[in-house]
């Protein structure tokens, strides 16, 4: 094999993000994962790529806040050439009020969020409408947002894989790293860095709320899939022993669902999934010079809201590893 000018190392959303902003740009890519695409967390089933909300602003949240605005345009270009579908959908959000307490927070974040957000999307208190697909709200109200979006990620994944090949790059389970290394190996990679890893335990129904905004309720993420699938989740177990294995954890989180959402009472359940996310000692994701690899460098650390940081995670690492260009925020380096 050629030597490449950048060498990926795992291949995940955060790595294949970097590769592919690298490939954009003109350089050979190649991934090594010797467990393949998305074997990780970004094999999940969930895809809820949701803001946090519009108060004590800082960097992480303005760095999630530019990304999920590229977010549509980043995935119609991996769609286009991958030719392939990663159910992506800027599908706003529901979230039910609980009390007046929460109604006046809701009311003080929609203030905070029409200059933070720059008139590109939208929080708002709203009355709780009729329908099927609406969440019960003891107040009445809701809060509607326009920012939040959904992604089938392990879609997503391969389509990015097959736009870093479709680039002239390449993906294999085994080879020797050349030009600039970059390790995006997942929750181990982090565990080595003073982080570690959360599991989280989804679930799959078959209910069909294609196009409708997803739903927030209880801690839950009620994400309504494309392809007539709803996904539930999740749990954060900082403590875990068989990282894949689905137990009475995933069980309450069905129940908290259904008593959350009625309508999903009699949905039946088609998927129970389990893995690891890596989290950082921050919670920030962890992007630049790598600190013990002289010469190389890390992207990793998504934790929950990896793809949602994925599209502007690639770009400033491509710009750190091609032009040697840092725009990684102070707080993302290692």
């Amino acid at each position: 094999m050629a030597t490449a000018d950048v060498t990926v190392m795992g291949a995940g959303v955060f790595g294949l993000s970097v590769a592919y902003a690298c490939a954009r740009r003109g350089a050979k890519v190649q991934v090594i994962d010797p467990n393949g695409v998305a074997a990780g967390s970004s094999g999940g089933v969930v895809g809820a790529l949701a803001p946090h909300v519009p108060e004590n602003w800082n960097e992480k949240k303005a760095f999630q806040f530019e990304s999920l605005i590229m977010a549509e345009q980043f995935w119609a270009e991996v769609e286009s050439i991958s030719e392939s579908n990663v159910g992506y959908s800027r599908s706003g959000r529901l979230q039910p009020l609980a009390d007046e307490r929460a109604v006046s927070l809701a009311r003080d974040r929609a203030i905070t969020a029409a200059k933070l957000w720059e008139g590109k999307a939208i929080w708002e208190v709203v009355p709780a409408g009729q329908g099927d697909w609406m969440p019960p709200s003891p107040t009445g109200l809701l809060v509607r947002d326009t920012l939040s979006a959904l992604i089938h990620p392990r879609r997503a994944t391969r389509a990015l894989a097959d736009a870093v090949i479709a680039l002239g790059g390449s993906l294999d389970t085994t080879g020797t790293a050349s030009g600039q290394v970059v390790w995006a190996t997942g929750w181990k990679g982090v565990a080595e860095l003073g982080g570690g890893g959360v599991k989280g335990q989804a679930a799959v129904l078959e209910f069909n709320a294609s196009g409708k905004p997803q739903l927030f309720a209880d801690a839950l993420h009620i994400i309504p899939h494309s392809d007539g699938t709803v996904a539930i989740g999740s749990t954060s177990e900082r403590e875990f022993g068989d990282p894949t294995a689905t137990d009475d954890q995933l069980d309450d989180v069905l129940t908290r669902a259904i008593a959350a959402f009625p309508v999903l009472k009699n949905a039946p359940v088609i998927e129970r999934w389990a893995g690891v996310r890596p989290r950082s000692r921050s919670r920030s994701p962890i992007l630049g010079r790598h600190p013990t690899r002289a010469g190389e460098f890390v992207a990793n650390g998504g934790f929950k809201i990896g793809f949602g940081m994925a599209p502007k995670a690639g770009e400033v690492m491509a710009d750190l590893l091609l032009n040697d260009r840092d725009n990684i925020p102070a707080g993302f380096h290692p």
